[in-house]
């Protein structure tokens, strides 16, 4: 028989074989709650004998509405043992979206942290598949058990037998261009982002402590909290509730993390947190990553000029399990999304498919072994993304003389003025580098005479008013073009974002 290749021998029970049962593989911070590598592996194998006790059956789905605590490992690489698909689900939906990926999905249990059940337990109704609901910390309501009931009278079972080809769990897209999809992932994708951008980008090392303020439910999230220091035997740094500037902050000084992955929008929300208060805390931070949204040139520069220490801005998708396309340690450009991560190629394309020269604009594809299996049931998506080897991106890039990539947006985000393909994201740059201004985001709006100029919304730094709005025209043309600037700007109080921080420009879309 060939070998087993179940994705939770190598990243969970590997570790006590090599001598790692007692390091700490996760802690929580506030609660000091931990795990070690051993105990990880002693209870995964329970959870896997408490899926097949339950009568969940290899290949059924088991849901995870579940926040960043230590049984979320448990959950996930315990399902995956006993060939049951675990479905992180994004911890920040609405009710009727809950309801939406439980049919979609067929999920057979569900796995809910007890805070987030007001927010489900109305999305079961008229769900026949799920037969088991399953609370983790807290009181179980009538017709649900709580995790330690659950898991009473098991004793762990080693991994089923699984193929590097075979679907190992599910997530659902972060819906920034509307509905979720459910999309599809292999055993062996999770050992590709390791060997990948994990070993020869992000260097992880097995005396690094990670702290993601990235949630575990999505692609980016899983690879830097789970996938990346459990390849190597590192400490992953969890924490349950919402990140906030004064949460991050006080995680960095109790923690002390050496690695930090965040997104753009806390980013700069923890730049401006500190330099209003004069002082930051103190981390031994070797490496800080980026993704979900480009990151904003002046953002980088300044976290820099805090820490001494760049952050490598990248590229992924929940398709591609993690990023592919990143600046890289020594090589970090801002304003740029860097070059391919080795192991993955990238090309740009027009609309016709046929690749396009340096200073074009193009829409990326990349090829890499962590592509999804494809999405659940969406044969006409899945066709139009996943294209033989190559997996479309939906991302307009342009690629420089240097071979550095620049990134323009969404591709149902650019659009033409005077006949000139134009990046939201190169006016929101602009208006963000504005002393008054801590995020904006840019969509195209129609004329009197039925032709598209940009308009943006802007949420301004607090003590700043709308007076500042007639001086950010002129400063955008400065900066980038006079045919650029956004002819229409509006001051709102956020912007609406997916949990993973990316812009829901679509949503500005309808509005306007």
């Amino acid at each position: 028989m060939s070998t087993n290749e179940n994705a939770a021998l190598y990243f969970v029970d590997r570790h006590a074989d090599e001598g790692r049962a007692d390091k700490t593989a996760f802690r929580e911070a506030g609660s000091g709650r931990s795990l070690s590598y051993g105990a990880l592996a002693f209870e995964t194998g329970r959870v896997a004998d408490a899926l097949a006790r339950a009568g969940i059956r290899r290949e059924e789905r088991a849901a995870m509405l579940m926040l960043d605590q230590i049984e979320f490992p448990q959950i996930f690489w315990g399902a995956i043992k006993a060939g049951v698909l675990p479905i992180p689900l994004n911890t920040l939906l609405a009710t009727p979206v809950y309801h939406t990926i439980l049919r979609d999905s067929r999920a057979a249990i569900l796995f809910v942290s007890a805070e987030l059940l007001p927010a489900v337990l109305p999305a079961i109704q008229g769900c026949g598949d799920l037969r088991r609901i399953v609370v983790i910390g807290g009181e179980a309501p009538a017709g649900a058990e709580t995790f330690d009931s659950f898991l009473n009278g098991t004793t762990p079972v080693p991994a089923i037998h699984a193929s590097p080809d075979e679907v190992a769990f599910w997530l659902y897209s972060s819906g920034s261009t509307g509905q979720p999809k459910g999309v599809r992932h292999v055993h062996g994708a999770l050992r590709a982002t390791s060997d990948t951008y994990g070993a020869q980008v992000l260097g992880i090392a097995e005396d690094d402590v990670v702290y993601s303020v990235a949630k575990l439910f999505f692609a980016y999230g899983l690879g830097n909290g789970m996938t990346f220091p459990m390849s190597v035997g590192a400490t992953t740094v969890l924490y349950p509730g919402r990140p906030t500037p004064d949460s991050a902050s006080n995680i960095l000084a109790t923690e002390r993390p050496t690695v930090f992955c965040g997104v753009p929008t806390l980013y700069a929300a923890l730049v401006h947190h500190w330099e209003t208060a004069g002082t930051h805390p103190d981390a031994p931070l070797r490496t800080c990553i980026s993704a979900g949204e480009a990151l904003p040139e002046q953002i980088g520069k300044a976290w820099r000029g805090l820490w001494g220490v760049d952050i490598m801005d990248g590229v992924g998708s929940t398709e591609m399990l993690h990023i592919f396309l990143s600046n890289k340690p020594g090589d970090v450009v801002y304003g740029t999304s860097g070059t391919a991560v080795p192991g993955y190629e990238v090309r740009l394309v027009d609309e016709a498919g046929r690749d396009v020269a340096p200073g074009e604009v193009g829409e990326l594809l990349v090829l890499g072994a962590s592509a999804a299996d494809g999405y659940w049931n969406q044969r006409d998506k899945s066709r139009s993304t996943f294209e033989g080897h190559w997996t479309r991106t939906g991302d307009k890039y342009e690629l420089t003389p240097e071979g550095r990539f620049i990134y323009c947006g969404r591709t149902d985000d650019m659009f033409k003025v005077s006949g000139i393909w134009v990046s939201p994201f190169e006016i929101e740059q602009a208006l963000v580098s504005h002393p008054a201004v801590l995020e904006a985001a840019v969509v195209a709006r129609r004329d009197d005479d039925g032709l598209e100029k940009p308009r943006a919304f802007v949420v301004l730094k607090p003590g700043q008013d709308k007076a500042v709005l007639a001086e950010l025209k002129e400063f955008v043309k400065d900066k980038i073009g006079k045919w650029k600037y956004p002819r229409w700007i509006e001051v709102v109080d956020d912007l609406p974002k997916t949990a993973t921080g990316k812009i829901q420009r679509f949503k500005l879309r309808e509005e306007a």
